[in-house]
């Protein structure tokens, strides 16, 4: 099994320790790559939800890009081990919790500071991506007003969400992984929609 890394910032270069078996969804280094590419800059002092934590790649990756603070739900305790020592040995720990338990409880049971990214990435085929969504959708609080939502799944699971809080605004493929990024819906005085710029 190949073992993610830490792409760039203070934690460069650092080899994650992987989880075995099919618990938790990976990301390649390329998607990672990618996803960061696009959030770019406004990473800088944000805070993340990474639901579903697994190894901790995408959170520990936005810590070591200047993220403020990244807090981490995952359900197995055995990937919660593996999660923390991660964090330990990236030395970027103290800008982090990880809470063990179900995600979509969490969600449900959260009323503190809102994030400016939640990032989900469920195991895969089981539909749980759009469960997740449809919670969120349902506490619009979670998220800041210009914060996304962003969706890791297999292209074969991708189906349209009816959502009243949240939109789509954007898909990036990279071979089997498929990023959706969605945005808040704003009403101006007026009741008009609000078009937030796009990731390009």
């Amino acid at each position: 099994m190949s073992q993610p890394r830490i792409i760039a910032g203070r934690a460069k270069g650092l080899r994650l320790i992987p989880v075995p078996g099919e618990t938790t969804r990976p990301i390649t280094d390329r998607v990672k790559e990618a996803l960061f590419n696009i959030v770019n800059q406004d990473i800088i002092d944000a805070r993340l939800l990474d639901l579903f934590g697994g190894t901790g790649s995408v959170g520990i990756e936005a810590l070591s890009r200047g993220a403020r603070f990244v807090l981490f739900v995952e359900l197995h305790s055995q990937v919660v081990k593996v999660l923390r020592e991660n964090l330990q040995r990236s030395k970027l720990d103290t800008s982090a919790r990880v809470q063990t338990g179900d995600s979509f409880a969490f969600l449900k049971k959260y009323d503190a500071e809102p994030f400016d990214y939640i990032f989900i990435a469920p195991p895969q085929y089981k539909d749980m991506w759009r469960q997740a969504l449809e919670i969120i959708d349902s506490k619009p609080q979670l998220v800041i007003d210009d914060g996304w939502l962003i969706v890791q799944i297999h292209p074969i699971e991708y189906k349209g969400v009816s959502l009243s809080n949240f939109k789509e605004f954007d898909q990036r493929k990279y071979g089997s992984t498929l990023l959706i990024f969605y945005e808040k819906i704003l009403l101006d005085q007026s009741n008009e929609t609000i078009n937030l710029p796009s990731s390009e």
